[in-house]
């Protein structure tokens, strides 16, 4: 009889422990998210706050609308985008960058560390209006192409332009933290392996491929996961560069939902918030099915 009163005991502590963090979570986490959800369920505006038992149920609707709105057709196709091409590229400068840091020495290589990850702890909104004066079209970097006699372009309200000048502001600001996630897998990697692999005459490239790739599989998809979170939801490039210009080309799922939230459709805006929330989850199940490690 002792032992399970103990046990009893034990757990009642260990929960009054939980209850401030409990309480916190389910107050400023659960609830909202649970409120946002069933809000998305409802014609609920800005006109209904004053009178809310007003606010009528209707199912699928919001999500039936936004699939008919050209506008966040156009937002799912930008994301796309931002994503697909945002990603490899990311992934393929960090690991090169991480491979080239982790074979130097000397005291160059702790500085090339902290100076290619120092964009990664950076306000967004101090880097994005950098940027912005970088590419007008009498910025820094149509002045260096004209060094070289490149005629400059009008980056960010050019219709062509303007998502890839988004694309490189993110590639450049997010590769210092895949490179420092890369640097440590690559030095987690068993020098055994590697020594193995060159004394059976494999070279530089065989090497990375056969080897180092392989062992760097959990820590590639740790980071895919991780800055495909962001990718998908970003908003504050285009919300300063850019205002979702032009002709809707960098109009983003984040930023068409502030939008939303803006004029008051906050049923709307709860749902177009949720189909984002699941193309996240989609987009992280079929990373996890593509880089899971393999025996």
């Amino acid at each position: 009889m002792r032992q399970p009163s103990r046990r009893r005991r034990q757990t009642l502590v260990a929960w009054m422990f939980c209850l401030p963090f409990v309480a916190v979570f389910a107050t400023f986490m659960l609830m909202p998210i649970g409120g946002s959800l069933a809000m998305s369920f409802t014609d609920i505006t800005s006109r209904d706050l004053q009178t809310p038992f007003a606010v009528g149920f209707v199912g699928l609707d919001q999500y039936l609308s936004l699939l008919g709105d050209q506008r966040f057709l156009t937002s799912l196709a930008v994301t796309g985008l931002f994503v697909l091409i945002g990603i490899p590229i990311t992934i393929g400068f960090a690991l090169a960058l991480a491979v080239g840091l982790n074979t130097g020495r000397g005291r160059i290589v702790t500085i090339l560390r902290v100076g290619y990850y120092a964009p990664a702890v950076t306000s967004i909104v101090a880097i994005s209006v950098a940027w912005k004066y970088i590419l007008q079209p009498d910025g820094l970097l149509n002045a260096a192409l004209g060094l070289v006699g490149i005629p400059g372009v009008n980056w960010l309200n050019d219709p062509v332009w303007a998502l890839p000048s988004l694309i490189m502001l993110a590639v450049w600001r997010n590769v210092g933290t895949l490179m420092v996630i890369f640097l440590a897998g690559l030095q987690s990697i068993p020098k055994d392996l590697l020594e193995a692999a060159t004394m059976d005459g494999a070279g530089a490239w065989r090497r990375f491929f056969g080897v180092t790739l392989p062992m760097l599989r959990p820590t590639i998809l740790l980071g895919a996961v991780l800055i495909s979170v962001g990718y998908l939801q970003f908003f504050e490039e285009a919300f300063v560069m850019t205002g979702g210009g032009p002709l809707d080309r960098t109009l983003s799922v984040a930023f068409y939902t502030y939008q939303q939230f803006g004029v008051g459709q906050y049923g709307r805006a709860s749902a177009a918030s949720y189909i984002l929330f699941l193309l996240v989850a989609l987009l992280s199940l079929l990373q996890f099915r593509l880089l899971r490690r393999k025996d």
